[in-house]
């Protein structure tokens, strides 16, 4: 019972179902009548790559989160789970995941998928401890589950591909940085370079989560230009942002822990309140 915890626990199951929701989202929007059976096969697909990218991370990081409060009881830093254990648990994910997508939906959505997986396992990963340029990097996976979504429903990376890409891809920026920002204390003591150069909680850092705020507003104007979607998701979007906008003022404002926090929380409302507005307003 204990190991089977531990493997669900490897999963990161909240993370990796909020990714394959925006991969279903995608799939949505892609298709001209869709069905929910393969919104939710997408889903799957998308959750078993997901939990796979976040089991090489962990093995990779299993040292480092040993130093981390938030992460200290993971599995691998407890020793519940050998890194051997986690290595085959997180193939069979991977394969699973990755075989459903290509038998599914198209050889394309598998292949971007497994690029979203490497990019963030092998890439993004070891980068953290090396330059803050990370979140750049692991924007990019971060962005790809719309895309993939629209993949699987159309066969095709089309320009409303690249939009819904654009979107959850400006996204990622405030919402990690808000992230490093609270955990800032425990990601030093990792040596995580989670924060933009030189990675302090400044003004300067408050000014750039303030900026990527900003450009997503006209941003999540493209799904109506492109005719994804219509005038009240693209109402819902501009009002979600400018709120959210509110909210790095704030943190300009006072530099504070507890602005950052809010940010974060709210960064985590933004995305499903918009991305589900796309949807219902396309309905």
């Amino acid at each position: 019972m204990i190991k089977a915890r531990a493997y669900f626990q490897l999963l990161k199951f909240r993370l990796s179902l909020t990714v394959a929701f925006s991969s279903a989202i995608g799939y949505m929007l892609g298709a001209r009548d869709f069905s929910w059976s393969q919104a939710l096969l997408v889903m799957l697909g998308g959750l078993l790559v997901t939990g796979s990218a976040n089991i090489i991370n962990q093995i990779h990081e299993r040292e480092l989160d040993k130093l981390m409060t938030r992460t200290a009881q993971r599995p691998l830093p407890l020793g519940i789970l050998s890194p051997a254990e986690g290595w085959v648990f997180c193939v069979l994910l991977g394969i699973s995941g990755l075989s459903l997508l290509a038998y599914c939906f198209n050889p394309l959505t598998a292949a971007l998928s497994l690029l979203s997986l490497i990019l963030y396992g092998f890439i993004y990963t070891p980068l953290k401890t090396i330059s803050p340029v990370c979140v750049a990097v692991g924007a990019i996976p971060g962005g790809l589950p719309p895309l993939i979504g629209w993949v699987a429903a159309t066969g095709y990376i089309g320009v409303e591909a690249w939009v819904l890409f654009g979107i959850q891809f400006m996204w990622q920026f405030p919402h990690f940085w808000a992230i490093a920002w609270v955990a800032d204390d425990d990601y030093k003591r990792a040596g995580f370079k989670m924060l933009p150069s030189p990675g302090n909680r400044d003004l300067r850092t408050a000014f750039q989560i303030m900026t990527y705020t900003l450009l997503l507003i006209p941003l999540s104007l493209l799904p109506l230009v492109f005719n994804i979607s219509g005038r009240v998701s693209a109402l819902v979007a501009v009002v979600c942002g400018v709120l959210f906008l509110l909210l790095t003022v704030q943190l300009m404002r006072t530099q504070s822990r507890k602005a950052a926090l809010r940010i974060m929380f709210a960064s985590f409302l933004y995305l499903p309140i918009v991305q589900i507005a796309l949807v219902l307003d396309k309905m």
